[in-house]
């Protein structure tokens, strides 16, 4: 098979975004340029709201007033934001990413003006719908910025107005875990472009244990590109620390001349820059080239600062690879979905066609005997590798995307937990296992089980209740059913062996009582009264244990065929 080859399109992205005059006109709103602009003074912050009269676009850009020559890269936890009791970034965490770091100078500056900048996000939040916003601001002020544009993310959902950060040469916000916070919802990461001037020394302060998120704009003196990988980002900011000096004198009201530059290079683009070796056949490693000496990070400059650009390329060669693959292979539920249904479907048709063997899918299945069974095994295997995915790529979404996912996805779940679980439980009790719940018991069926428990309290919804006309077709309410089943089997055996008999009798009468109580709900499939089941074996063996004058509720049931009958037809009242 040919080798798929791969291509960096970073400049032609950065031409297509220089093209517009977005850029331009958020940088006059952070000049005060425009006429209608509404300014406020915080403490050691001002901003800038512009409504634009001939469009629904509002510009909001915010300024640190305060000395940014001084600035410290120091990290707070969100856990200590927790319990100061501040709570706004609270909804980025989740099971699998319990807490991040922000920048301690940024969310100081965005605590000390929090009260006002609550309200313009309430102001901003109460229309609707959401009209277009872009946020931005230069230096510190930008990455107040993107601090703000977090806060609005939480509540705008993924409405197509959301709100686009541009950032100018702003220091870095945040730790790896808040990147990986933010590029785990689907949308977030898209929202952020952070404009870089190679020369600018303020974005390559805060390197040490931060990490870029969102798309990088670089410029030189003639050109630009662009880059969205987090990893290749940091390695182009550690690079140009080492390039070019931290204490130049390169002032952050030069990207209003840059940005005019930027968008009149890209109107007249000049084609002819040298990128090094064409001659190369590695499509990937040619356009790094390209972006590199759009830098100005050629190899003569690089040399000049003991940098290999080979190597350089080798790396970032390697880390757009993997970024670019991750991305190819990112998990998207809903593309897989038809597919999963298929084999549910298939599923569905194995139940019908065991029944109609006079033994039901579980103990079938348990068995092996049918070359239908062992076709089962590929859609089980299947089927639980796209749900086990799916629920820890939930789990891992901020809080509230992850639960709002987890109320869209709770009758899909709620059905392959039921249909397939008997099946994992079938295959661990024939391989000698005991004590599934406890012992065995996949991560994902608990967490499907825990997103119905959510879904019933929050959204009201109700996939526990059951209909006595559709008894006959219904899968077990409870999908660890067998699991108790194959624990009475094993306690049956167990009355018959040990001397202290009173703990394993106790739990057969609550086996009993669970059972019943699943009957008299009407919450139980009635394959488990098929004759050769292991329920019906279970029953009989109890049966011949406690004697035929035993008496209990579930017993009195068993016992009476006609009951039995009139529950398959959901016809019993119980009493």
């Amino acid at each position: 098979m040919t080798p798929l080859k791969l291509f960096s399109s970073g400049i032609e992205h950065a031409s297509f975004v220089t093209s517009y005059e977005i850029l331009k006109k958020t940088w006059n709103v952070i000049s005060s340029s425009y006429e209608d602009i509404v300014s406020n003074v915080g403490v050691g912050l001002c901003w800038n709201v512009y409504k634009e009269q001939s469009s629904d676009l509002t510009i909001i850009a915010f300024e640190a007033t305060s000395d940014c020559s001084n600035l410290k890269s120091g990290l707070v936890l969100s856990s200590d934001l927790k319990g100061r009791n501040f709570l706004q970034f609270e909804f980025l965490c989740s099971k699998s990413n319990p807490f991040f770091s922000l920048n301690s100078e940024a969310v100081s500056l965005f605590c000390d003006n929090f009260q006002k900048l609550d309200q313009l996000i309430s102001e901003i939040l109460s229309k609707n719908p959401v009209t277009p916003l872009i946020v931005t601001g230069k230096g510190l002020g930008g990455s107040i910025a993107s601090l703000f544009t977090i806060s609005l993310l939480d509540n705008i959902g993924s409405t197509k107005n959301r709100p686009l950060c541009v950032t100018f040469g702003s220091p870095l916000v945040g730790d790896k875990k808040l990147q990986q916070a933010i590029s785990r919802s689907s949308y977030w990461n898209s929202c952020f472009l952070n404009i870089v001037s190679c020369k600018d020394p303020l974005p390559r302060l805060f390197i040490a244990n931060h990490v870029p998120f969102g798309t990088f704009l670089f410029c030189s003196d003639s050109d630009s590109t662009c880059f969205e990988n987090p990893d290749s980002n940091l390695e182009i900011i550690l690079t140009l620390s080492k390039v070019h000096d931290q204490n130049q004198g390169f002032l952050s009201d030069e990207y209003g001349n840059i940005v005019e530059k930027l968008r009149r290079n890209a109107v007249f683009k000049d084609s002819s820059i040298p990128a090094g070796d064409r001659t190369r056949s590695d499509s990937l490693v040619i356009g790094i080239s390209l972006q590199l000496h759009a830098l100005g990070l050629t190899s003569q400059i690089l040399k000049e600062h003991n940098i290999d650009i080979n190597v350089l390329e080798t790396k970032i060669k390697k880390l757009e690879e993997r970024f670019i693959l991750l991305k190819r292979i990112s998990f998207d539920p809903s593309k897989k979905l038809n597919q999963m249904k298929g084999h549910v479907a298939q599923l569905e048709w194995y139940k019908k066609e065991t029944k109609n063997r006079d033994i039901g899918y579980y103990d079938s299945y348990k068995n092996m005997n049918s070359p239908f069974d062992h076709d089962v095994v590929e859609f089980h295997k299947k089927l639980t590798n796209y749900w086990e995915k799916m629920v820890e790529e939930v789990e891992m979404k901020p809080q509230k995307e992850g639960a709002a996912f987890r109320t869209r996805w709770i009758y899909a779940g709620t059905t392959y937990r039921r249909m397939v679980e008997p099946l994992a439980i079938a295959q661990y009790y024939k391989e000698g296992g005991r004590d599934y719940v406890n012992e065995k018991r996949s991560k994902h069926f608990k967490n499907l089980e825990e997103w119905l428990k959510e879904g019933s309290k929050k959204a009201k919804i109700e996939l526990n209740s059951t209909s006595r006309k559709t008894v006959e077709v219904i899968l077990t309410i409870d999908s660890c059913f067998w699991a108790h089943v194959e624990e009475a089997i094993l306690a049956c055996r167990e009355l018959k062996e040990v001397k202290d008999k009173d703990e394993v009798v106790k739990k057969l009468v609550e086996f009993e009582d669970y059972v019943y109580g699943l009957l008299k709900d009407y919450a139980v499939s009635p394959e488990i009264f098929l004759r050769q089941s292991s329920f019906m074996s279970w029953w009989k063996d109890y049966r011949a244990i406690k004697g035929f004058s035993y008496s209990s509720k579930l017993a009195d049931f068993m016992n009476d065929f006609g009951k039995v009958k009139q529950y398959v037809l959901g016809a019993y009242n119980f009493p």
